[in-house]
């Protein structure tokens, strides 16, 4: 079975590519807004904290990388057990 499903470029997005990216390679849009943004510190991601306590992840690029979407799914569990709090 291929693994096709793990990547999406949108090049026709007017935000596209909202990171810089290194030449040759493709943005992956899959996960264009980042699933782990509300694990404050497990997302293992490159944030930082704003003023006021707001996350910045302009830095990290992990969700639109290659291999972001093993990274966000190893990390998924750690979403659905905050969903189950709730």
């Amino acid at each position: 079975m291929g693994e096709q499903y793990k990547h999406f470029s949108h090049e026709k997005c007017e935000f596209y590519p909202c990171h810089k990216i290194e030449q040759g390679k493709k943005m992956n849009c899959l996960f264009c807004y980042c699933p782990l943004y509300a694990l404050k510190e497990d997302c293992g991601g490159n944030f930082k904290y704003a003023e006021g306590g707001i996350k910045d992840c302009s830095s990290c690029f992990i969700p639109h990388s290659e291999k972001g979407y093993d990274h966000i799914m190893q990390r998924i569990s750690g979403l659905i057990e905050i969903a189950k709090k709730r």
